[in-house]
Order: structure tokens, then C-alpha cells, then sequence
């Protein structure tokens, strides 16, 4: 029988957060469009409940994604890894930062791009992380 390491449990707490930030993004845009045209003033407390779910997630891939990179000897790993590395942690960022626009922006622009860019920020990390812990 196989035992759980702590890099395991750290992998599957990063896969976790990510399917909540990511696949919450996902269902949320698949129901705001129908909950809006039915109860608009619904939105705005899916949206908070999202919310109170989805950052903490995106704190834990914060965290269990330095604790990664803080174990791996960069130095030691292939041009193309530093790369994939680099870019994912970018597209992380951006995620987030474009989340908090959506979350905080007062018009519609901010809203419409921040949920777009977070949300094809967090799929691009999500693959490049497949990517990295698969070494496809």
C-alpha cells in the first residue's frame, strides 16, 4: 500500500484549490446569465458566496504553489521547465489580479475583462501546471 507524503498531500491541496478557483470560475459563468435574467439582484450573492470560497482556494495555491517552487532546485531543471515555471506563476498572477478587477471594478469593462482574463489566466496555470507535475 502506498503512504502519503508530504509532497503528495501539497500536490493534492494545490489540485484542489485549483479546481475550486478554476471550475468555480467556470460554473458561476454558466449560471450568473440565467440567475440574472430570472433574479438579478441574485448575482451579487452568488458572487459573494463564490467569493468567500474561491479566495481562500486561491491563498492555499498561493501557498502550496511557493512551497513547490521552494522545493524544487530550479537551477537543476531544463530551459523549457523554467519557462513553463515562469509562465505559469505569471498566468497565476494574472488570474488573480484580474479576479480582484472583476470583484472590484466599478463598470461594466472591468467586470467583463477581469472575469475573462482571471478566468483564461486560471486555466492557462491550470494546464501548465499538468504540464510540469507530468513532465508531458
Amino acid at each position: 500500500m502506498l503512504s502519503p507524503t508530504l509532497d503528495t498531500i501539497r500536490l493534492v491541496l494545490h489540485v484542489l484549490a485549483a479546481s475550486i478557483w478554476v471550475g468555480g470560475q467556470i460554473v458561476v459563468a454558466g449560471i450568473v446569465p440565467g440567475v440574472r435574467a430570472e433574479y438579478p439582484a441574485a448575482t451579487r450573492l452568488i458572487a459573494r458566496g463564490f467569493g468567500r470560497v474561491a479566495w481562500p482556494a486561491f491563498a492555499v495555491l498561493v501557498i502550496t504553489g511557493g512551497w513547490s517552487v521552494a522545493d524544487i532546485d530550479v537551477a537543476n531543471t531544463s530551459t523549457a521547465y523554467q519557462i513553463t515555471l515562469f509562465a505559469k506563476i505569471m498566468l497565476a498572477v494574472l488570474s488573480g489580479a484580474a479576479a480582484a478587477l472583476h470583484q472590484f471594478g466599478q463598470s461594466k469593462l472591468a467586470l467583463a475583462v477581469g472575469g475573462a482574463v482571471g478566468l483564461l489566466g486560471g486555466l492557462g496555470a491550470f494546464f501548465l501546471g499538468y504540464l510540469l507535475a507530468t513532465g508531458v
